[in-house]
C-alpha cells in the first residue's frame, strides 16, 4: 500500500467504547455519543444465559443502522466456546466494520474466521484482535506476520490490560510499568504488521484525572486510541488521542517544505531552523489526514 493511500484509508480510532450487549438501551444511546468506535460485546459483558439474547440485539442493531460515522464492532465469543461460531455467523450477516476476536495468540485463531469471511464474500468485515495473554507475547513474531498478510483482514489490536493482568499476575498500578514491556511488544506487533493499537480500559471511570493520565501515557506511547467502559471518559480520551493544532500546523509546514520543486530531491531539510527528514512530512501527512477526518465528524 502506497503512503498516499495509507493516508486516503486512515479514520479516526482515539476512542472506543464497550456496550453490553445484552443492554438495548445502552445500544439506542450510542447512537449519539461521540466516540469513534463502538465495541459491541457479546463476550465478557454479557452473562451465559443473556448469550443469545444479547447476539440477537446487537445485530438487529447493526443491520438497522443509524450509528453515523462511528465504526461498528462486534466482539464475539471465543471461537472454542459454545457460543462462537454462531456469534460468527450472525456478526457477519449482520454486516459490521470488524469483528473482534477475543484472546488471540497465534495464526489459528485469526486464519478460520478470515477463511469463513472470504468464502461469505464479506468484502467490507474486517477483522479485530485482542492482545491480552501471555500466549500472544510470546508468539508476537506470528502474530504480526498474520497481520502483513491481506488474506487475514487484521486493521486493528486491542490490548487487553484487566485479561493480562489476571493471565500474569502483575497488578496494574500507577504508571503501570509492571505491564510496560508487553504493551511495547503489542504495539511492535500492530506497527509490524501495519495496524492500529488501541490501549486497555482504566477500570475506575469516576477517577478522570487518573484516567487522563493514562491516556496521555498510551498516546506518548504512540497507541492510536483507547478502549473505554463508560461514556464520561469520552472527553478527556478524544482530546488526548486528536492531533493538537499545534501539531497540525507544523505538519503542514513540513509537508508544504517538501513539496516545493526546489526540495523533491532532499531526503532532509531545514524548516524553521529545525532539521527535518522526508519521513517527518510523512508522518504529518498520517497527523493531517487524521484531524481531517474527526473535523468531517464534527461537521457531520
Amino acid at each position: 500500500m502506497s503512503s498516499s493511500q495509507q493516508v486516503h484509508s486512515i479514520r479516526p480510532r482515539r476512542s472506543a467504547l464497550y456496550m453490553p450487549g445484552s443492554n438495548a438501551r445502552a445500544l439506542e444511546k450510542a447512537k449519539g455519543l461521540d466516540v469513534d468506535v463502538l465495541l459491541l460485546d457479546l463476550e465478557d459483558a454479557v452473562a451465559p444465559d443473556a448469550k443469545e439474547m444479547a447476539r440477537t440485539q446487537v445485530c438487529e442493531a447493526v443491520a438497522g443502522g443509524g450509528y453515523g460515522h462511528r465504526e461498528l464492532v462486534i466482539r464475539i465469543n471465543g471461537m472454542k466456546t459454545p457460543w462462537g461460531n454462531d456469534d460468527l455467523k450472525a456478526a457477519v450477516a449482520a454486516k459490521p466494520d470488524a469483528v473482534l476476536l477475543p484472546k488471540v495468540e497465534s495464526l489459528a485463531d485469526i486464519k478460520p474466521v478470515a477463511d469463513y469471511l472470504a468464502e461469505q464474500g464479506a468484502d467490507g468485515v474486517r477483522i479485530w484482535a485482542m492482545l491480552e495473554t501471555p500466549g500472544a507475547i510470546l508468539n508476537a513474531s506470528e502474530i504480526a506476520e498474520a497481520a502483513k498478510d491481506p488474506h487475514n483482514r487484521l486493521d486493528v489490536f486491542i490490548i487487553g490490560t484487566n485479561d493480562l493482568s489476571k493471565e500474569s499476575g502483575a497488578k496494574i498500578l500507577p504508571g503501570r510499568a509492571a505491564l510496560m514491556p508487553w504493551l511495547m511488544t503489542f504495539l511492535a506487533i500492530a506497527r509490524v504488521g501495519g495496524a492500529d493499537i488501541l490501549d486497555g480500559v482504566y477500570n475506575n471511570f469516576s477517577d478522570l484525572e487518573g484516567f487522563a493520565d493514562e491516556c496521555k501515557q498510551g498516546a506518548d506511547m504512540g497507541l492510536d486510541g483507547k478502549t473505554l467502559i463508560h461514556p464520561k471518559q469520552l472527553e478527556a480520551c478524544n482530546s488526548a488521542f486528536a492531533p493538537s493544532e499545534a501539531d497540525v500546523e507544523w505538519a503542514k509546514k513540513m509537508i508544504t517544505a517538501f513539496e516545493l520543486p526546489e526540495n523533491h530531491d532532499k531526503g532532509a531539510l531545514q524548516v524553521d531552523g529545525k532539521m527535518v527528514e522526508r519521513l517527518h512530512a510523512d508522518m504529518g501527512r498520517k497527523t493531517v489526514a487524521i484531524a481531517e477526518a474527526i473535523a468531517r465528524h464534527v461537521d457531520a
